[in-house]
């Protein structure tokens, strides 16, 4: 009987069991902190409207949120037989650093939503990282990331459907075409 195959996915099964708790104890003995520390760093040095939300009543499935936080939007539902309205809340936006079960990392970001308007746009998530992978540019270049989503969803504008992950319908002209004609 044959069993080097095997054995070889028993040595890596046992290395990823190794590798899950280095990674729990790293969040735990740094990355976390590091992570929340960056990220308030940032919203003092910016003066950035967001607040940071820890979630950790879970071990070893710790949440750090940077949240836009929600608001009032501004479109409010006229109530029947009445001069009252009921405004919709906006929430909005985050930045999400979860931690997975495995001890890595996924960083992802959750959109804008107005309530009662259309349904959220799913989050998107911008990678995972594994706690040694993972320096303290990455949060700024997270955040970078973040704002940049936020602003094309607040800056919505049709003439630009691809920004937002539609595919346009309808004639589109072939631009290679026309340059060609005009030569």
């Amino acid at each position: 009987m044959d069993l080097e195959s095997l054995n070889g996915k028993i040595k890596n099964y046992n290395q990823i069991l190794n590798n899950t708790k280095s990674y729990r104890k790293d969040w735990s003995e740094g990355l976390k902190k590091m992570i929340s520390s960056t990220l308030e760093s940032i919203i003092k040095k910016t003066k950035l409207k967001a607040i940071l939300e820890i979630q950790d009543e879970i071990e070893n499935l710790e949440v750090i949120m940077l949240s836009l936080g929600t608001e009032v939007s501004g479109i409010a539902e006229k109530i029947p037989n009445s001069k009252a309205y009921r405004p919709y809340i906006k929430t909005n936006g985050s930045l999400i650093y979860q931690q997975l079960f495995n001890g890595k990392i996924m960083i992802m970001i959750a959109y804008p939503f107005i309530e009662g308007y259309g349904q959220p746009k799913p989050p998107k998530m911008l990678e995972i990282l594994r706690p040694e992978e993972f320096k303290e540019g990455y949060v700024v270049h997270h955040v970078e990331q973040f704002m940049r989503e936020i602003i094309d969803w607040e800056d919505y504008d049709d003439d630009i459907p691809e920004k937002m992950g539609f595919t346009p319908i309808g004639f589109k002209p072939n631009t290679e075409t026309i340059a060609e004609n005009e030569d």
